[in-house]
């Protein structure tokens, strides 16, 4: 009984210490970049940059402890195609919520902004949430069809390219991730998001999962 409730333990502090970790980089390579730079574009090519690289080599480290999914989204999904307790995915969700939102703080505290604060970032528009369903919608893809074909160590390098190319090519971004974006209301930086963007944010990831989904169970059958 004490092995499981232990790995149980191991798993959801890799998933909190990953998310909290993503969301620093996320967060605090933004801050950094508005510092380094004025202009928008260069302050981007530096937030994807130091995002793609964290995202890879968290998902290569803590993949064989929890799957490093870091995402709500990836985690409901595991949960859709039984590949995951109910239980497991709901202390999944709760500490990948907690984790990003340490995470912002953490960012926010390292470059002396205030801890605690709240994006004043409003981001939602029919474009950015459409941007938001293809994002997640390819990762989500992307992580599916590449388990089933056993390809798993490409999965790292996948996502983060992924990630990296959707910053520019989605109008929103490429937020992609409930968890994060919850994060990043709690910056009123380069990365934040207002709390008024973040409803129809997660709405659109969590179709966009969907979407995903049924992509993977389509290349599945065919």
């Amino acid at each position: 009984m004490t092995r499981p409730v232990n790995r149980a333990l191991v798993r959801a502090a890799a998933e909190f210490a990953g998310t909290a970790v993503l969301v620093c980089v996320v967060v605090g390579s933004g801050i950094m970049a508005t510092n380094l730079s004025d202009d928008l574009g260069v302050a981007l090519i530096i937030n994807t940059i130091s995002t793609i690289f964290a995202l890879a080599l968290l998902i290569l480290t803590l993949g064989p402890i929890s799957g490093a999914h870091f995402n709500p989204a990836v985690s409901l999904v595991q949960l859709v195609s039984r590949a995951q307790k109910p239980v497991e995915t709901l202390v999944y969700v709760v500490v990948q919520v907690a984790g990003a939102i340490v995470g912002a703080i953490v960012a926010n505290v390292m470059f002396d902004q205030p801890a605690v604060q709240f994006s004043t970032h409003a981001r939602v528009s029919p474009g950015m949430l459409l941007g938001e369903v293809v994002a997640t919608a390819g990762l989500i893809a992307i992580i599916g069809v590449l388990s089933f074909r056993k390809q798993d160590a490409l999965i790292p390098v996948a996502v983060a390219a992924w990630i990296g190319s959707a910053y520019f090519f989605t109008s929103s971004t490429s937020f992609a991730n409930p968890a994060v974006t919850i994060g990043r209301l709690f910056s009123n930086t380069f990365a934040g998001i207002d709390p008024a963007s973040v409803a129809p944010y997660i709405g659109a990831q969590l179709l966009g999962a969907l979407i995903g989904f049924f992509i993977v169970k389509g290349v599945v059958r065919a």
